[in-house]
Parts: structure tokens; C-alpha cells; sequence
């Protein structure tokens, strides 16, 4: 649910030896890379509303989703469209970022911006999806009637060479977050830059070692 570009689907055909996959997106722009990225016959992809699948109920083993929870309108009714679409002691799972905590590589920025523009507080992703912490994940997926709940984290090293390595995808101007750095005048966003690294933790080398976390949140289908 939320196939994106692909790297779930992927992963899910390389490790779990699936009989089929079926992957939907709302967005054609993703379903076009998607169809790119991966060939194998057991896949298929169409574009679909996560909060109105378009299958009949108990259809599949398991039903996840990766990184798309926290930007669904309802994700109540989206988990519960996973849950529908589950066969009985089938798997419903879900994923997203830790924005705000481990999630390291947006919560410095957040910090450092907020730390100038009071108003930057309302772009701070930990603010603005309260879903992505265990508590309330454990109660979205209780809330439809699954079972057996469970969260836990996952960290990923998101190491990055020096400053540069991770300062310039900021200055790309796509999402929350580079949008916000390119909005702002050169001089301000010379100040942010020079806030933020003031506060990133770097090696000896110059390297910056952070840590992306993940909370993930199971559920099985009575």
C-alpha cells in the first residue's frame, strides 16, 4: 500500500520468495518508475487509494505498507482497508520514520531551524505527525480489531562523509524540509547552515555518523 518507487516491493520479491505481489500508488509519476525498476512477473502495480483498495476482502497473506501512514488523510481507514483485505491470521504491518526522535538527519535540522525561526516549529515533521511514535501506532492498529500488536524500532546508519555530503540535499527544494532551506535568504539559510553544523555530531575524520530509526507496528487479522 504505497508502493512509491518500489524498494519495498523489491525487497518483499528478493526475501520472502512471494507467489505475487500487487503494489498501489496514487501517483502515476511512481507507478511509471516502479514499472521500471522492477520486471519480475509476479509483480503487478496500479494506481489505487490506500483508503479504498481496490480488492476483495481476505485476498492476501500479508498486507504493508512503508513510510505512508503518517500522509494518508485517514489512516485509521487505511489500516483498516489493509485489515480487510487480509486472509484470517494474515499479516497487516506498517513502517515510518521516527521524526521526532531518531529519525537524526531531519531532527537536527528541525532543531537548528526552530532554534532561529520560531515559526519553522510548525514545519518540524515530530510536530506534525504525532502518529509516528509507538503509543499511537499500537492504538491505530488495536483500534480496527487486530490482534497480536507489536512496535519496534529499527535503526539505520545514515552515515555521510562530511557536512557537504549531508547539507546538500537540503538545497534540492523538493519536500518539508529543502523546500523551507530554499525559501529563505541567503543569509538566513547561511545562518541555518552554520546552526546546524554547530550541533551535528562528527567523527575524527570529519565524517557525521547518525542513525535513521523506524518504528515499525504488526498486527494479525482475527
Amino acid at each position: 500500500m504505497g508502493c512509491g518507487s518500489g524498494a519495498l516491493s523489491e525487497a518483499i520479491l528478493q526475501e520472502a520468495a512471494p507467489s505475487r505481489v500487487k503494489g498501489i500508488d496514487p501517483s502515476d509519476g511512481y507507478l511509471t518508475q516502479v514499472q521500471k525498476r522492477i520486471r519480475d512477473k509476479r509483480a503487478h502495480f496500479e494506481v489505487g487509494d490506500a483508503q479504498t483498495l481496490p480488492d476483495n476482502a481476505a485476498s492476501y497473506d500479508a498486507v504493508v505498507s512503508g513510510l505512508v501512514l503518517n500522509f494518508i488523510p485517514q489512516p485509521a481507514r487505511a489500516v483498516g482497508e489493509m485489515m480487510r483485505v487480509a486472509k484470517s491470521e494474515g499479516v497487516v504491518a506498517a513502517y515510518v520514520w521516527d521524526y521526532a526522535g531518531k529519525m537524526q538527519l531531519m531532527r537536527h535540522l528541525g532543531n537548528a531551524a526552530a532554534a532561529l525561526d520560531p515559526q519553522a516549529i510548525d514545519l518540524d515533521e515530530g510536530r506534525r505527525f504525532p502518529l509516528c511514535q509507538p503509543k499511537p501506532l499500537a492504538k491505530l492498529f488495536q483500534s480496527v480489531g487486530l490482534k497480536d500488536v507489536a512496535v519496534r524500532a529499527s535503526d539505520i546508519s545514515t552515515d555521510f562523509k562530511d557536512f557537504d555530503d549531508y547539507w546538500s540535499p537540503f538545497l534540492g527544494g523538493q519536500g518539508s524540509a529543502p523546500s523551507y532551506a530554499m525559501s529563505l535568504s541567503e543569509d538566513r539559510r547561511a545562518a541555518l547552515r552554520e546552526r546546524l553544523c554547530a550541533g551535528l555530531p562528527f567523527a575524527l575524520a570529519g565524517s557525521m555518523p547518525l542513525v535513521a530509526r523506524a518504528w515499525g507496528v504488526y498486527g494479525v487479522r482475527p
